[in-house]
């Protein structure tokens, strides 16, 4: 379900806008993500999902209304800043493969799509790490390609990446049987 559609389904069970929440919200001083979470769910009988699209909105409503490349930027952002040099070297590669690339990045990590279908996901996840899910179904996991596990179920591996120079000929080759099988 898309993020739009969480927030279409809950006008549709409710009646009510993100205006109307943000209203609702400022005038009961809810200003935490759990307290907003549990309002909703407590007093619009709201499911986590749905709740969790609406905080989303609440609290982070410049940062949805931002373009694309200003959503990325604000991934490297603090202690994960140096990590933006080696996304765009990243990015540099792959948009060659193809002229129906783009990417979409949300709160926690870009997805990269050939068309409308995510093939990766780059995700800064700490000062020390970049990681990188791909989407290889049927492609066993060995060395640093492991299986993705309950890290991200989106994508099937994920290769973790602690310095620039691991963005290699492997690391592009694997991106490349991604985005050809998507």
């Amino acid at each position: 379900m898309s993020f739009q559609a969480y927030l279409d389904s809950v006008q549709a069970q409710t009646g009510k806008t993100p205006d109307d929440f943000r209203t609702l919200a400022a005038e009961k001083r809810l200003s935490k993500h759990g307290e907003i979470i549990q309002w909703l769910k407590t007093d619009f009988a709201l499911g986590h999902g749905h709740a969790n699209a609406v905080a989303a909105v609440l609290l982070k409503s410049d940062l949805r209304k931002a373009a694309p490349d200003e959503r990325a930027d604000a991934l490297f952002t603090g202690k994960k800043a140096h990590w933006k040099a080696a996304f765009d070297a990243l990015w540099a590669e792959v948009s060659q493969f193809g002229d129906d690339l783009g990417m979409a990045p949300t709160e926690s990590y870009i997805s990269l799509l050939r068309g409308k279908k995510k093939f990766t996901i780059v995700q800064p996840s700490t000062a020390e790490r970049l990681d990188i899910g791909l989407k290889l179904k049927g492609m066993q996991a060995a060395g640093r390609l492991e299986a993705a596990g309950s890290w991200n179920s989106m994508v099937t591996h994920r290769v973790r990446v602690s310095k620039a120079t691991e963005i290699d000929a492997e690391l592009l080759e694997w991106l490349k049987q991604a985005y050809g099988a998507s």
